[in-house]
């Protein structure tokens, strides 16, 4: 038997988990964290609301642990005796015994927690929140939140310093500027001791930024990340200017923050997502989810060649050549990465395939595929899922779906897509979620439906490349149109809404305006803002269009969780719901809001968020 499993493993052969019944849901595997003596491997599983344990050795399965809704981020505490997972949807983070491995707590936490660390006494709780754009700060004795630190916005994912004194955090959208200028994003650190934000490392030209990794002697810091080209046309798709795939280097081997690529002149590796550094420090590891590719960096190469070019060089497509060692081809959509504490074994987990790969790091090969167990026909929405986060239908492998539509929300970006023409028409992106019932689709109504807005037009312009075919297309639209509402976190689970929403309910409803006179149907909030989705599907001249607009009539937007997608207007001009109506509403032709104080567009905005 163990000669057996010493062929499979040297072989790379799938891995069952043994004794693990089949699932009736797809995992999605997603963090990762392993235990200090590389023996035990804890897997989120993101669909089916568990934390697995694995046998690092073999691939068994000694745990599948139910936890809260949509499970993200986990940890361990320094001596091992608790687990803690951080529960998206539930804003909670299930509190689980290292020995029993059972649930023995549930804490509450911020708006949608991503990540989640813990100080080496055990004694304080962080958690990334990325609805609430902050870090909450927990008691555990207690288990009651202290504080919240202000973040960076859609704060996501932890590393903590090797010694304890800090947590490095990013965030995936950037955070609020100017408008039509380059993204700016940020490395918030947190002083674990004192409890708050000691320094904020900027990120110019950056947004989405996803996992970091510190080396072990806290000299070395990796961030994954994107460098967006929105303020140009989408037409130099065939030049690398639409997404760089790049890494933020910083800490005392750099001397502050320095971009590199991990792109190549004619092959791009979209995504980059999970990031690890083996503890000699002699190479860093780089997932790409778009790609399905591990990249394999010789830190020595990359730090001396870093300090020859002294400023960032992000752009620069062949300069990856000079410090990439290999490329190391994985399941589909490899997200969370994590190395054993020996250094010898990576360990992928493949968001889209329920498995992890594990790479030997003695010759960057992979010895073996471990099967999670979970449903294994794969259904049109799953087959859409995997179309939905792959970058192989476009030109080069440049960049797919999921580039903009961050775990299928938005990016928080404006770009000019150019099927209207150069610096025509620049568009926000939207959020995608329930959108049956809010056709048409672009801003400007031009798509009758979901197939016409993921077909031709998506192929044509952002691709550069024949792309879907017809089941393709279908398996697409039906992922796309299947994305529930995320809870909103401004409306009470009873539906009672507070004296403000109250308020502003009044005015979103009203007919009258302050000064006695009717105010015309078609300038009534709820006239557009109408039905379920709170869109009657029309097109409006709301006063907001700009000289580089064709047309200044937009589709009505639906205003579901609006409260999370700034920012606002067709093209991101507003950067809050109180610009709207305060810089970009002063012929009251966008609703009648003039005649109102500061404290009843205030209530106003209080109920827009409870939609």
């Amino acid at each position: 038997m163990k000669r057996l499993l010493l062929l499979v493993l040297l072989l790379g052969i799938p891995l069952a988990l043994a004794g693990a019944p089949v699932a009736k849901e797809y995992l999605s595997p997603g963090e990762l964290t392993i235990s200090a003596d590389g023996m035990r491997l804890f897997v989120v599983c993101e669909r089916s609301d568990e934390l697995r344990v694995i046998n690092t050795r073999t691939g068994a399965l000694i745990r599948a642990i139910p936890v809260g809704h949509i499970p993200r981020g986990v940890t361990l505490s320094k001596d091992e005796k608790l687990i803690f997972v951080a529960n998206s949807w539930d804003d909670t983070v299930s509190v689980i015994d290292g020995r029993t491995l059972k649930a023995i707590r549930t804490i509450k936490a911020g708006f949608e927690p991503i990540s989640v660390a813990v100080d080496h006494a055990s004694t304080t709780l962080f958690t990334a929140n990325r609805v609430s754009n902050d870090i909450s700060v927990i008691d555990l004795r207690s288990g009651t939140e202290k504080k919240r630190l202000f973040a960076g916005r859609g704060s996501s994912y932890f590393a903590i310093s090797p010694d304890g004194h800090d947590i490095y955090s990013t965030h995936v959208y950037p955070n609020a500027g100017a408008y039509r200028k380059v993204p700016e994003s940020e490395i918030t650190v947190i002083d674990v001791e004192k409890q708050i934000v000691s320094e904020r490392k900027k990120l110019a030209n950056v947004a989405g930024v996803f996992h970091l990794a510190i080396s072990k002697d806290g000299r070395l810091g990796v961030a994954t990340q994107l460098h967006p080209k929105n303020l140009v046309p989408l037409a130099h798709v065939e030049h690398g200017w639409v997404f760089g795939n790049s890494l933020t280097l910083f800490g005392a081997d750099i001397g502050g923050t320095l971009d590199i690529p991990i792109d190549e002149l004619d092959r791009y590796f979209a995504l980059p997502f999970g990031v690890a550094i083996t503890p000699d420090k002699s190479r860093i590891f780089v997932s790409s989810a778009g790609s399905d590719v591990i990249t394999v960096i010789e830190t020595a190469r990359v730090l001396q060649y870093a300090r020859q070019r002294k400023s960032s060089f992000a752009n620069d497509l062949s300069a990856s050549a000079h410090y990439v060692k290999d490329r190391i081809h994985v399941g589909r959509n490899p997200r969370s990465i994590v190395i054993s504490p020996d250094g010898s074994k990576l360990f992928v987990a493949n968001r889209m395939d329920d498995s992890i790969s594990v790479i030997a790091t003695s010759n960057d090969k992979v010895v073996a595929t471990f099967d999670l167990g979970g449903r294994k026909d794969l259904s049109a929405l799953r087959q859409g899922e995997r179309i939905f986060n792959t970058a192989s239908f476009g030109f080069q492998g440049h960049f797919g779906c999921a580039n903009c539509h961050i775990d299928g929300t938005f990016d928080g970006l404006q770009w000019d897509l150019e099927p209207d023409g150069f610096g025509v028409d620049v568009v926000d992106n939207r959020l995608l979620e329930d959108l049956s019932g809010t056709e048409p689709f672009k801003w400007n109504g031009g798509n009758p439906d979901m197939p016409t807005e993921c077909g031709p037009r998506t192929e044509k312009y952002f691709y550069r490349s024949q792309s879907y075919d017809a089941k393709e297309l279908a398996n697409l639209v039906t992922f796309v149109m299947s994305q529930p509402f995320r809870p909103n976190r401004y409306r009470s689970s009873n539906g009672q809404l507070t004296p403000a929403q109250e308020r502003g309910k009044d005015i979103f409803e009203r007919t009258i305006d302050k000064t006695g006179k009717v105010i015309p149907e078609s300038n009534r909030c709820n006239f557009c803002h109408s039905g379920p989705k709170y869109t009657n599907q029309k097109s409006f001249d709301v006063g907001t269009g700009k000289p580089t607009d064709r047309s200044p009539l937009v589709d009505t937007p639906q205003l579901n969780n609006v409260y999370m997608t700034a920012p606002y207007l067709h093209d991101g001009s507003a950067r809050s719901m109180e610009e709207i109506w305060t810089i970009f509403n002063p012929n009251d032709k966008h609703g009648r809001t003039n005649d109102m104080t500061k404290d009843e567009l205030n209530d106003l905005i209080e109920y827009l968020r409870t939609l």
